[in-house]
């Protein structure tokens, strides 16, 4: 029964996000049409019964223009609660997908990947809070974890399904990344902090591709790449700077980003099907990992 219920509150959320504003008639008309209603329409009580179980789950307000008594998303929290909201009405909604498949579970491939399940809500809670915590870490360039590790959490980022948590390592007086999956003996402290007025994740981030960045400053980055790997970077683009020229048998793919170790491991990871043509401190970055790369197979 919880899981269905979920199931509503998705659709819901994705019928009143794509129609961006609709009345309780039309919206009864979908229901219908859907396999989830099960031939039963959508009483007024009881889609106000699922207006605010949604916004108690997913925090979504869902607001009626009273001149047109037509529904609608509320986004006044701005672009970043947005994609926080989107991203979790998809992992809900992939996530009952799934579990509704078990009868067909060998025929489903998941990739296998790190899980930050343990720690990500206490780092969520001592962000919520403002407070410190302290972590055992094993980095990958290391034989031993490094103890005690005081952080001041500013924000969390997930990428290539990693979750990485940013914030002030006290000790150090810097600014780092830690992957949650490589954390041990997480706990919270009392100590509190106050978090910069001059630290803002969507800033911080603003010119990478990845979870590493520098104080570097951003670069044009041009790209020539063949037709085929073309509609993958079209599909997913590298970094919302990107800018597309079409020609014939290539595309140009223009950027404004930071040269760092994740774009350039990026960009090798695509192989033939791309060159770099700016700037020139780059083009040599790669050409020197190819070249010492081609020295393992002489």
């Amino acid at each position: 029964m919880a899981r269905n219920l979920v199931n509503r509150y998705v659709w819901l959320v994705d019928t009143i996000t794509r129609y961006g504003r609709i009345s309780l008639k039309a919206l009864n008309e979908a229901w219908l049409r859907s396999d989830i209603s099960e031939g039963k329409p959508l009483a007024r009580r009881t889609f106000f019964h699922y207006r605010d179980g949604i916004e108690e789950m997913f925090d979504i307000n869902i607001q009626c223009d009273k001149s047109t008594f037509e529904y609608y998303i509320d986004d006044s929290g701005g672009e970043e609660n947005a994609r926080l909201r989107s991203w979790l009405v998809d992992s809900v909604s992939m996530s009952g997908t799934l579990s509704n498949a078990h009868d067909i579970s060998a025929r489903i491939m998941l990739e296998n990947v790190p899980s930050a399940r343990q720690y990500l809500p206490v780092v969520i809670d001592a962000m919520k809070q403002n407070r410190r915590i302290r972590f055992s870490y094993k980095s990958y360039t290391r034989s031993q974890p490094v103890n005690g590790i005081v952080l001041e959490p500013y924000f969390v980022k997930i990428f290539k399904q990693l979750w990485y948590v940013i914030g002030l390592n006290v000790k150090d007086g810097m600014v780092k990344t830690y992957a949650l999956d490589r954390m041990s003996r997480l706990n919270v402290l009392h100590e509190s902090f106050v978090m910069p007025d001059d630290v803002n994740p969507s800033e911080f981030f603003k010119d990478c591709f990845g979870i590493i960045t520098n104080r570097n400053n951003a670069k044009r980055i041009v790209l020539r790449v063949e037709p085929t790997q073309a509609k993958y970077f079209r599909a997913l683009p590298l970094h919302s700077s990107q800018q597309e020229e079409i020609h014939d048998n290539y595309s140009i793919f223009t950027y404004k980003m930071r040269i760092t170790y994740d774009l350039k491991e990026e960009l090798m990871s695509h192989g033939a099907s791309i060159e770099v043509l700016e700037p020139a401190e780059l083009k040599t970055i790669i050409r020197n990992e190819l070249e010492q790369a081609l020295k393992n197979y002489q």
